[in-house]
């Protein structure tokens, strides 16, 4: 908790307490007391002294299981370690800010018996956000519309993929452009997202879902158990053969593409007679059909309960017939249906064949889990890198030029092509609780920088705050000298 006198946000300089030390670990400067946290709850003052509530986290890759396993490593006896076996992350590491200083720690490691750097900081980010794939046929929204979180907008649905929505969420207008409130809620809901929390999100238009990543989405209150084994023209060119002698006409019905077998091109590899149905919608290549039905939570992500509402009349002439067999089904196959022609060519339900329940039980087979996939992205090419090196656009150079290893928390990060440091990296792959942040509002994240010596010395880096890692858990760092030790995540 934090005692300010006066507003940061409005430019008021908070004036000190007697019994209060400043915190200089983000730009709010807080004043804590002694026993008390500032706003983040991430910096204490400890006996006069602030320090890092979470300690530094150290992966040990000789831990066969993941997670965690040893609490703190004090006990450590100095001993050389097998290379590549332990890494020092960023989390709990503390910060550079202001950023002139060296970062909290840059550790000294030998590594397939060359003589490397880790160079570790928890990075302020407030140019960051979340992408989110959440594998659902389910509509949550048009493109573009505006995603909520508590009622606050943080960002918008971008362009779906194969079987997934695609949410942009947070970035630098949600944080600090808008309102206070948007952009506490912006930031309140990012940090969850990335600390791997379930967060409740409403698409203008569109629907309610829960998102958690590596768990299910829930949308408008149905948990999602699979995502699609393809649009309907995909799911017709896979199963079109478990079909063939079984039935008369397949319609696999698809938000995007309604696939038809017997006018499919694998429908006509394999001699399907034609049917005389006749699908609504807008009609591309022989047996794909667009704009069936509108989007929505019904049938391969439609709006519709009744599938033959796509259907127009059965034209007799183009082989339509009294007793010809119809399957409906859809891209997950949770939805099917059967019909039978009768003599006024109305197709009339009736119960599956036995036969054709194992080509209904493929496509489910064929679907993977539905899921969510958080993924956050941020931008590292600002003044954070002066706690690397002295000039700061060596190591941008650096990083493209593959000779500097971007990880966060140990994990790999995607270092986007062009300008800056932009990253990206699946949170999933995070310790838990690797991600903090401060009221300004913004995210910390930890952010490791790994190169040879050599190369480290010759981008200006600072090679006198160098250190070995059993001085680091010896001593600890500024903030501190709790350690722990965890196992690396699968």
């Amino acid at each position: 908790m934090t005692d300010l006198r006066g507003d940061t946000s409005r430019g008021e300089i908070p004036k000190p307490r007697p019994d209060k030390i400043r915190c200089d670990a983000c730009p709010v400067m807080c004043y804590v007391a002694e026993g008390q946290t500032g706003a983040c709850d991430r910096y204490a003052n400890q006996g006069g002294k602030i320090v890092r509530c979470d300690p530094l986290t150290i992966i040990d890759r000789r831990i066969e299981a993941g997670g965690e396993v040893v609490p703190f490593l004090a006990a450590w006896d100095g001993g050389i370690v097998p290379d590549g076996s332990t890494f020092v992350t960023a989390i709990g590491s503390g910060t550079t800010y202001p950023d002139y200083k060296p970062a909290p720690f840059i550790v000294s490691r030998e590594i397939e018996g060359i003589d490397c750097v880790t160079v570790v900081t928890e990075a302020i980010f407030s140019y960051c956000g979340v992408k989110v794939k959440i594998d659902t046929d389910r509509h949550l929204g048009h493109e573009a519309a505006t995603v909520r979180s508590e009622g606050e907008a943080i960002g918008h649905v971008m362009t779906s993929e194969y079987g997934s929505q695609m949410l942009s969420l947070g970035g630098v207008d949600h944080l600090t452009g808008g309102s206070k409130a948007e952009g506490r809620a912006t930031c309140a809901a990012l940090l969850a997202l990335c600390n791997r929390d379930p967060v409740t999100l409403t698409v203008d238009g569109g629907a309610e879902v829960v998102v958690q990543a590596g768990q299910p989405p829930i949308v408008d209150g149905q948990t999602e158990a699979r995502m699609r084994v393809g649009c309907g023209s995909a799911t017709i060119g896979m199963f079109a053969a478990q079909w063939h002698g079984l039935v008369d006409e397949v319609v696999v019905v698809d938000d995007h593409i309604t696939g038809v077998v017997s006018e499919h091109q694998a429908g006509k590899v394999l001699g399907w007679p034609d049917t005389g149905i006749r699908i609504k919608g807008r009609r591309s290549t022989p047996g794909r059909y667009f704009q069936v039905a509108e989007p929505g939570l019904g049938w391969g992500g439609t709006d519709i309960e009744d599938p033959l509402t796509i259907l127009n009349p059965w034209l007799e002439k183009k082989g339509a017939r009294p007793g010809l067999t119809l399957l409906m089904v859809s891209t997950t196959g949770e939805q099917f249906a059967y019909y039978i022609l009768d003599e006024k060519l109305q197709p009339q339900p009736a119960p599956l064949p036995p036969a054709l329940k194992p080509s209904v039980d493929l496509i489910a087979e064929n679907c993977e889990p539905a899921l969510c996939t958080v993924m956050f992205m941020g931008g590292a090419g600002g003044s954070l890198r002066s706690g690397v090196t002295r000039n700061p656009v060596k190591l941008t150079r650096s990083v493209h030029a593959l000779k500097t290893t971007v990880t966060l928390g140990g994990a790999p990060a995607y270092v986007w092509p062009g300008g800056g440091i932009t990253l990206m990296v699946d949170v999933t792959r995070l310790p838990e609780g690797a991600f903090g942040y401060v009221p300004t509002p913004a995210l910390v994240a930890p952010l490791e920088f790994t190169l040879r010596r050599d190369d480290y010395v010759a981008l200006g880096g600072h090679d006198g705050h160098v250190r070995t890692l059993d001085d680091i858990l010896q001593d600890g760092g500024e903030y501190g000298a709790a350690t722990r030790g965890v196992g690396p995540v699968r």
